[in-house]
């Protein structure tokens, strides 16, 4: 059966309530030993050290309120892609080869190899895990380097491969970005006047998977205030997205998109790709993304650290 990587993360939500809620309820709550933190006195960032080092929090400094969706080790914002159909089984589902930065359904960590925190930035190095089997993958490394500048943090990810198999071409998220269920409108510009001030697109995704353009390169996650998250992210001009359960009813609810870039894993290849994360109204989330959108044309915003 070949598996569309884009309802990959459907299925994740579907089996995580049939799982044993013993399995993943440690991995949401956690620790402060857990977390490595940067604040720069307007946002605060964090990842979870138990999970690859995946970035599970981002709020207003100061805040109680988180805006990422942390519940297991398939969500957070986080490194996740796509290669061959290789025997693997996600619970009964047959699956593929699938490296994850935060780990496997099961509940088992990515290993972090290496953490640098410094005063306005940090480092990552993680070995992933397959999602489906749960084996480590040392063929693969994830790196991730961030920074805070006001209300931004800006995100480089990056893959190396250094395995021998040619695997085919997929859909690969850029990241997988999921928030809490409570930020239940996905708002975005899919026209085709970007960054020219044409009103937004706003909608509630369902179950399974839908597919949108995001020309303006962005999406975000609001609540009924008009306040939430969004992720920018210039190599990407579509997502795929699903909203499961409400927050009140389904355990383990959560709103989802991941920005797609379609290619191939092959020996010796290495993807890299910036990520800029705000919070806000939509039209703060809009703004902060048209200013980088400005900058990177005209070299003001770095594209690699």
């Amino acid at each position: 059966m070949k598996i569309n990587p884009q309802i990959i993360f459907c299925w994740h939500c579907f089996f995580l309530l049939a799982f044993s809620a013993s399995t993943t309820a440690g991995v949401a709550a956690g620790g402060a030993d857990d977390w490595a933190f940067l604040d720069n006195g307007q946002v605060r960032l964090g990842v979870k050290k138990t999970s690859g080092a995946g970035i599970g929090w981002f709020s207003a400094s100061g805040s109680p309120r988180n805006l990422i969706n942390d519940w297991d080790h398939g969500r957070l914002v986080q490194q996740s892609y796509y290669g061959q159909t290789d025997g693997s089984r996600w619970d009964k589902q047959p699956w593929r080869w699938n490296p994850v930065q935060g780990g496997d359904w099961r509940g088992h960590a990515a290993r972090v190899l290496e953490l640098n925190l410094g005063t306005n930035s940090l480092y990552a190095r993680t070995l992933p895990k397959h999602w489906a089997s749960g084996a480590d993958l040392p063929e693969v490394t994830m790196e991730q380097w961030i920074t805070l500048t006001g209300k931004v943090a800006h995100v480089r990810f990056q893959m190396t491969y250094a395995g021998t198999n040619v695997h085919p071409v997929n859909s690969q998220e850029v990241p997988a970005f999921f928030a809490q269920p409570d930020l239940d409108t996905l708002i975005l510009y899919e026209g085709n006047q970007p960054w020219a001030g044409a009103p937004l697109q706003r909608s509630k995704p369902g179950w399974p998977n839908e597919g949108r353009r995001i020309t303006e390169h962005w999406a975000a996650y609001v609540d009924t205030n008009d306040f939430g998250v969004g992720a920018f992210v210039p190599v990407a001009d579509e997502i795929t997205c699903y909203r499961f359960g409400d927050g009140r009813r389904e355990h383990g609810a959560c709103s989802y998109f991941a920005p797609l870039v379609k290619f191939a894993i092959t020996p010796g290849k290495v993807f890299a790709y910036d990520l800029f994360i705000t919070l806000g109204k939509s039209g703060e989330i809009r703004k902060s993304f048209r200013d980088i959108a400005d900058g990177l044309k005209t070299g003001t915003v770095p594209s690699r650290f």
